[in-house]
């Protein structure tokens, strides 16, 4: 028989998680690990218990892994995990992680889910010594799981204002900037903006106060570098329709089908991305309009794809790479220091930008 001063020092396990909440210990087990085939009465009921008894849940190092680092680091996302292999800033990025990686023979796992609780356990299940957060949507949520695991985190994502947290990104104002000031010195007067997300889950033509409000302070930074550059050539900024999406295909099409629906469409369209960009072009280039003799584009991002379509597609280039293997050392090498670093960007004028039409 156990002293009671054994007892007292020995970890709580998911056997007493199970005993205290009344249910069976595959039962208890479930809550954690797939919490989806669980009645949502018996998850509290089991999540309760955890709590008065104190169990954060299971090790997920387990015994042998107690002392020491694991070696791998966790590269998270609420987007589904394709995200990582099919958007092209995403592939950048994971090329400058895994070169830091590779370089110290660390691992990497690739986190994501379809769903909050699938995304919690994935958080907290995952083997690696630190997170770095792609903060494309659900970025406080990524933030607030991440946190939990009491793991070091890096956000690629300047915006928030939480200066303990650690983040790697560029100056969204000053690159915006650049794209719209590279469009008015061509001549341009009417504009369009195709928007990454503001807040999660909208679409659509958004207003100036929706704006304000924004959830994703890099798309509101974007937003206020093209306006502040396009009121210094006249331009009536009230007059130029920005359009949310989410990056992605439908929402981008979406958007263009608004914009060129107007009695004056424009002649140039400020992308907050490369992979917008470029869905406008092939949008455009189907419907007969010639890019960039009847509209200008201008991306964001300098992924490599953005050399590659036709025509070759003008942007404001950010180190992506580079950011990737910052990221990644802020991990590998964590020394308690938080770091905050803002890297340059550049324009890169490709075949995608000319002058307006003469008749415009």
């Amino acid at each position: 028989m156990a002293s009671s001063t054994e007892s007292n020092t020995r970890p709580i396990r998911l056997a007493d998680i199970a005993k205290a909440a009344g249910v069976s210990h595959g039962t208890a087990s479930n809550v954690f690990s797939r919490p989806e085939i669980v009645r949502e009465e018996v998850r509290e009921r089991v999540k309760a218990a955890a709590e008065a008894l104190g169990y954060a849940g299971p090790d997920p190092k387990g015994r042998l892994l107690r002392a020491g680092k694991v070696n791998a680091i966790g590269v998270a996302t609420t987007e589904p995990l394709a995200y990582f292999f099919d958007d092209p800033f995403a592939r950048a990025m994971m090329a400058g992680i895994s070169e830091a990686c590779d370089a110290t023979g660390a691992g990497i796992a690739l986190v994501s889910a379809g769903n909050q609780e699938k995304l919690a356990w994935n958080i907290q299940s995952a083997l690696v010594d630190g997170f770095i957060l792609f903060c494309i949507e659900g970025g406080p949520r990524l933030v607030e799981l991440t946190r939990e695991r009491k793991l070091p985190f890096v956000a690629l994502e300047l915006g928030s204002e939480d200066d303990t947290v650690s983040a790697i990104g560029v100056d969204n104002v000053v690159g915006a900037r650049m794209a719209a000031r590279h469009l008015a010195e061509l001549g341009h007067r009417r504009f369009a903006v195709l928007s990454l997300a503001l807040a999660d889950g909208r679409t659509g033509l958004v207003t100036p106060e929706q704006v304000r409000s924004a959830v994703y302070t890099g798309t509101r930074d974007r937003y206020a570098g093209y306006f502040e550059e396009l009121s210094r050539f006249g331009v009536d900024t009230a007059s130029v329709p920005v359009f949310e999406t989410e990056n992605d295909e439908a929402g981008t099409r979406a958007g263009l089908e608004t914009v060129f629906a107007s009695a004056e469409p424009p002649t140039a369209i400020l992308a907050m991305s490369d992979r917008i960009a470029m869905i406008a072009i092939e949008w455009l280039k189907a419907r007969g309009l010639s890019v960039p003799g009847d509209v200008s584009i201008v991306g964001f991002d300098g992924v490599p794809d953005a050399a590659l379509c036709d025509p070759a597609l003008t942007t404001i280039a950010q180190p992506i790479a580079e950011i990737g293997r910052r990221a990644a050392r802020t991990i590998l090498d964590f020394d308690g220091t938080v770091r905050r670093e803002t890297l340059g960007v550049e324009l890169v004028v490709r075949a995608s930008s000319g002058p307006p039409p003469k008749t415009a």
